[in-house]
Protein backbone atom coordinates (compact mmCIF):
# COMPACT_ATOMS: atom_id res chain seq x y z
CA UNK A 1 0.00 0.00 0.00
CA UNK A 2 1.40 3.55 -0.81
CA UNK A 3 1.50 6.79 0.97
CA UNK A 4 -0.81 9.21 -0.50
CA UNK A 5 -1.56 12.76 -0.65
CA UNK A 6 -4.62 13.95 -1.79
CA UNK A 7 -3.91 17.93 -2.12
CA UNK A 8 -7.39 19.33 -3.48
CA UNK A 9 -10.83 17.97 -2.35
CA UNK A 10 -13.67 20.02 -1.05
CA UNK A 11 -14.39 17.41 2.10
CA UNK A 12 -17.10 20.69 3.18
CA UNK A 13 -18.84 19.06 -0.25
CA UNK A 14 -18.28 15.68 0.64
CA UNK A 15 -22.03 13.68 2.60
CA UNK A 16 -20.60 10.96 5.18
CA UNK A 17 -17.36 12.45 5.49
CA UNK A 18 -16.25 10.42 8.66
CA UNK A 19 -16.89 6.99 6.37
CA UNK A 20 -14.86 8.36 3.39
CA UNK A 21 -11.82 9.97 5.82
CA UNK A 22 -11.70 6.20 7.32
CA UNK A 23 -11.92 4.78 3.68
CA UNK A 24 -9.06 7.33 2.57
CA UNK A 25 -6.89 5.98 5.62
CA UNK A 26 -7.33 2.26 4.57
CA UNK A 27 -6.38 3.16 0.80
CA UNK A 28 -3.32 4.46 2.00
CA UNK A 29 -4.03 8.34 2.43
CA UNK A 30 -1.80 9.78 4.83
CA UNK A 31 -3.01 13.52 4.29
CA UNK A 32 -5.71 15.44 2.69
CA UNK A 33 -5.41 19.30 1.92
CA UNK A 34 -8.90 20.79 1.99
CA UNK A 35 -9.81 23.38 0.24
CA UNK A 36 -12.34 26.25 0.70
CA UNK A 37 -13.83 27.78 -1.80
CA UNK A 38 -15.82 30.98 0.21
CA UNK A 39 -16.74 32.08 3.43
CA UNK A 40 -19.28 29.00 4.38
CA UNK A 41 -16.96 26.81 2.83
CA UNK A 42 -13.82 27.88 4.51
CA UNK A 43 -15.36 27.98 7.90
CA UNK A 44 -16.10 24.13 7.89
CA UNK A 45 -12.99 23.72 6.13
CA UNK A 46 -11.16 24.79 9.54
CA UNK A 47 -13.90 22.62 11.54
CA UNK A 48 -12.95 19.81 9.69
CA UNK A 49 -9.47 20.26 10.11
CA UNK A 50 -9.88 20.36 13.62
CA UNK A 51 -11.40 17.25 14.30
CA UNK A 52 -8.88 15.85 12.17
CA UNK A 53 -5.44 16.96 13.20
CA UNK A 54 -2.28 16.03 11.28
CA UNK A 55 -4.54 13.92 8.46
CA UNK A 56 -6.70 17.15 7.21
CA UNK A 57 -4.80 20.75 6.48
CA UNK A 58 -6.95 23.53 5.28
CA UNK A 59 -6.66 25.93 2.94
CA UNK A 60 -8.66 28.70 2.78
CA UNK A 61 -9.70 30.27 -0.48
CA UNK A 62 -12.28 32.13 -2.92
CA UNK A 63 -13.27 30.39 -6.25
CA UNK A 64 -13.92 32.64 -8.98
CA UNK A 65 -17.25 31.20 -9.79
CA UNK A 66 -18.89 32.30 -6.47
CA UNK A 67 -17.77 36.12 -7.18
CA UNK A 68 -21.30 36.12 -8.85
CA UNK A 69 -23.31 36.33 -6.12
CA UNK A 70 -20.93 38.59 -3.65
CA UNK A 71 -20.57 42.54 -3.70
CA UNK A 72 -17.83 44.39 -2.90
CA UNK A 73 -18.38 44.58 1.00
CA UNK A 74 -18.71 40.72 0.67
CA UNK A 75 -15.74 40.36 -0.98
CA UNK A 76 -14.10 42.00 1.42
CA UNK A 77 -15.18 40.33 4.00
CA UNK A 78 -13.93 37.23 2.79
CA UNK A 79 -10.50 38.43 2.23
CA UNK A 80 -10.37 39.79 5.66
CA UNK A 81 -11.46 36.14 7.11
CA UNK A 82 -9.28 34.62 5.13
CA UNK A 83 -6.43 36.76 6.44
CA UNK A 84 -7.63 36.56 10.34
CA UNK A 85 -7.37 32.55 9.78
CA UNK A 86 -4.41 32.31 7.40
CA UNK A 87 -1.89 31.10 10.43
CA UNK A 88 -4.66 27.55 10.59
CA UNK A 89 -3.91 27.80 6.83
CA UNK A 90 -1.41 25.56 4.66
CA UNK A 91 -2.13 27.40 1.61
CA UNK A 92 -4.61 29.89 0.30
CA UNK A 93 -6.79 28.45 -2.42
CA UNK A 94 -9.21 27.24 -3.78
CA UNK A 95 -8.68 31.18 -5.60
CA UNK A 96 -8.06 32.09 -9.25
CA UNK A 97 -9.35 32.98 -13.03
CA UNK A 98 -12.42 31.00 -14.66
CA UNK A 99 -12.89 32.30 -18.11
CA UNK A 100 -15.57 29.58 -18.63
CA UNK A 101 -18.59 31.66 -20.76
CA UNK A 102 -20.85 30.88 -18.23
CA UNK A 103 -19.13 32.13 -15.36
CA UNK A 104 -17.83 35.24 -17.64
CA UNK A 105 -21.56 36.52 -17.91
CA UNK A 106 -21.47 36.90 -14.65
CA UNK A 107 -18.04 37.51 -13.00
CA UNK A 108 -15.93 39.55 -15.81
CA UNK A 109 -12.40 39.10 -16.13
CA UNK A 110 -11.51 42.38 -14.80
CA UNK A 111 -13.76 41.02 -11.47
CA UNK A 112 -11.91 38.20 -11.27
CA UNK A 113 -8.29 39.69 -11.76
CA UNK A 114 -8.98 42.25 -9.04
CA UNK A 115 -9.75 39.90 -6.71
CA UNK A 116 -7.35 37.47 -7.37
CA UNK A 117 -4.53 39.78 -7.56
CA UNK A 118 -5.36 40.81 -3.64
CA UNK A 119 -5.94 36.75 -2.71
CA UNK A 120 -2.12 36.23 -4.62
CA UNK A 121 -0.55 39.75 -2.03
CA UNK A 122 -2.29 37.81 1.00
CA UNK A 123 -0.51 34.46 0.05
CA UNK A 124 2.67 36.52 -0.87
CA UNK A 125 2.40 38.68 2.46
CA UNK A 126 1.83 35.72 4.95
CA UNK A 127 4.72 33.24 2.87
CA UNK A 128 1.67 30.79 1.80
CA UNK A 129 1.65 28.36 -1.52
CA UNK A 130 -1.07 29.51 -3.78
CA UNK A 131 -3.53 26.56 -5.43
CA UNK A 132 -5.12 27.74 -8.41
CA UNK A 133 -7.93 27.67 -10.56
CA UNK A 134 -7.20 28.56 -14.25
CA UNK A 135 -9.45 27.13 -16.72
CA UNK A 136 -9.20 28.94 -19.76
CA UNK A 137 -7.26 31.42 -18.25
CA UNK A 138 -3.90 29.89 -18.21
CA UNK A 139 -1.90 32.58 -19.43
CA UNK A 140 -3.01 35.37 -17.09
CA UNK A 141 -3.30 33.30 -14.16
CA UNK A 142 0.30 33.03 -14.30
CA UNK A 143 0.91 36.33 -15.33
CA UNK A 144 -0.45 37.66 -12.00
CA UNK A 145 0.65 34.86 -10.16
CA UNK A 146 4.75 36.11 -11.21
CA UNK A 147 3.33 39.85 -11.16
CA UNK A 148 2.59 39.14 -7.23
CA UNK A 149 6.16 37.12 -6.98
CA UNK A 150 4.94 34.53 -5.15
CA UNK A 151 7.20 31.64 -4.43
CA UNK A 152 5.32 28.66 -4.61
CA UNK A 153 1.44 27.70 -6.54
CA UNK A 154 0.29 24.65 -7.81
CA UNK A 155 -2.13 25.24 -11.32
CA UNK A 156 -4.89 22.38 -10.30
CA UNK A 157 -6.11 19.92 -13.24
CA UNK A 158 -4.14 21.77 -15.43
CA UNK A 159 -5.44 21.50 -18.84
CA UNK A 160 -3.90 24.44 -20.36
CA UNK A 161 -1.63 25.02 -23.77
CA UNK A 162 2.06 23.16 -23.49
CA UNK A 163 3.68 26.61 -23.81
CA UNK A 164 1.97 28.01 -20.70
CA UNK A 165 3.39 24.40 -18.76
CA UNK A 166 7.01 24.92 -19.86
CA UNK A 167 6.72 28.61 -18.56
CA UNK A 168 4.78 27.18 -15.06
CA UNK A 169 7.62 24.61 -14.64
CA UNK A 170 9.98 27.09 -16.19
CA UNK A 171 8.96 28.90 -12.93
CA UNK A 172 9.68 26.40 -10.13
CA UNK A 173 5.55 26.13 -9.90
CA UNK A 174 3.46 22.90 -10.22
CA UNK A 175 0.69 21.15 -11.60
CA UNK A 176 -1.41 18.27 -10.34
CA UNK A 177 -2.95 15.39 -11.76
CA UNK A 178 -6.60 14.20 -10.99
CA UNK A 179 -8.71 11.20 -12.17
CA UNK A 180 -9.38 13.21 -15.55
CA UNK A 181 -6.26 11.62 -16.45
CA UNK A 182 -7.43 8.41 -17.05
CA UNK A 183 -9.60 9.73 -20.28
CA UNK A 184 -8.95 13.73 -20.52
CA UNK A 185 -6.49 14.30 -23.47
CA UNK A 186 -5.43 17.59 -22.38
CA UNK A 187 -4.72 16.63 -19.34
CA UNK A 188 -3.24 13.65 -20.22
CA UNK A 189 -0.74 15.37 -22.22
CA UNK A 190 0.03 18.01 -19.04
CA UNK A 191 0.35 15.32 -17.35
CA UNK A 192 3.28 13.45 -19.77
CA UNK A 193 4.92 17.20 -20.17
CA UNK A 194 5.14 17.63 -16.19
CA UNK A 195 8.42 16.47 -14.86
CA UNK A 196 7.64 13.96 -11.70
CA UNK A 197 9.32 16.68 -9.13
CA UNK A 198 6.63 19.64 -10.45
CA UNK A 199 3.61 16.86 -10.05
CA UNK A 200 1.01 16.46 -7.38
CA UNK A 201 -1.50 14.52 -7.02
CA UNK A 202 -5.37 14.98 -6.00
CA UNK A 203 -9.07 14.16 -6.80
CA UNK A 204 -10.85 17.83 -6.33
CA UNK A 205 -13.52 15.32 -4.76
CA UNK A 206 -16.64 15.42 -4.69
CA UNK A 207 -16.17 16.27 -8.39
CA UNK A 208 -17.80 13.38 -10.78
CA UNK A 209 -15.45 11.86 -13.41
CA UNK A 210 -15.63 9.27 -15.92
CA UNK A 211 -16.65 8.92 -19.74
CA UNK A 212 -18.55 5.98 -19.99
CA UNK A 213 -19.25 5.02 -16.32
CA UNK A 214 -19.75 8.17 -13.96
CA UNK A 215 -19.28 8.00 -10.42
CA UNK A 216 -18.65 10.85 -7.68
CA UNK A 217 -15.14 11.26 -6.45
CA UNK A 218 -13.62 10.40 -2.84
CA UNK A 219 -10.22 10.97 -1.48
CA UNK A 220 -9.48 7.52 -1.90
CA UNK A 221 -10.32 7.90 -5.71
CA UNK A 222 -6.25 9.51 -5.21
CA UNK A 223 -5.30 5.86 -6.08
CA UNK A 224 -7.05 6.71 -9.46
CA UNK A 225 -4.71 9.73 -9.64
CA UNK A 226 -1.65 7.38 -9.15
CA UNK A 227 -2.58 4.63 -11.58
CA UNK A 228 -3.41 7.55 -14.44
CA UNK A 229 -0.25 9.05 -14.11
CA UNK A 230 1.91 5.62 -14.09
CA UNK A 231 0.27 4.68 -16.66
CA UNK A 232 0.82 7.95 -18.97
CA UNK A 233 4.25 7.72 -17.83
CA UNK A 234 5.26 4.66 -17.96
CA UNK A 235 6.92 4.45 -14.39
CA UNK A 236 6.26 2.33 -11.47
CA UNK A 237 3.56 3.55 -9.12
CA UNK A 238 5.98 2.66 -6.12
CA UNK A 239 8.11 5.65 -7.67
CA UNK A 240 5.48 8.03 -8.93
CA UNK A 241 3.85 7.70 -4.91
CA UNK A 242 6.98 8.69 -3.00
CA UNK A 243 7.82 11.51 -5.43
CA UNK A 244 4.36 12.90 -5.32
CA UNK A 245 3.88 12.75 -1.83
CA UNK A 246 7.54 14.05 -1.15
CA UNK A 247 6.56 17.04 -3.05
CA UNK A 248 3.35 17.39 -1.87
CA UNK A 249 5.50 17.42 2.13
CA UNK A 250 7.27 20.16 0.81
CA UNK A 251 5.36 22.15 -1.05
CA UNK A 252 2.74 22.81 1.51
CA UNK A 253 5.26 22.09 4.71
CA UNK A 254 2.92 19.43 6.03
CA UNK A 255 4.19 18.06 9.67
CA UNK A 256 3.35 14.69 8.26
CA UNK A 257 5.57 11.35 9.53
CA UNK A 258 6.36 9.87 5.76
CA UNK A 259 8.23 5.98 5.51
CA UNK A 260 10.34 6.19 2.35
CA UNK A 261 10.01 2.75 0.92
CA UNK A 262 13.45 0.83 0.14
Amino acid sequence: MYELIDTHAHLDELNNLDLMIEEARKAGVIAVVAVGSGHRSNIRTLEISQQHRRFIYPALGLHPCGLADLGAPEIDDNLRFIEENISAAVAVGEIGLDYDKRVLKVASKEMQKEVFGRLLEIARKHAKPAIIHSRYAWRDALLLVWEAAIDKTVFHWFTGFSSVLKDIIAGGFFISATPAAEYHEEHRRAVKEAPLHRLLLETDCPVTYGRVVRYESRPADILRSLEAVSCIKGGAEATIAEQTTRNAIDFFSLDVTFRVRR
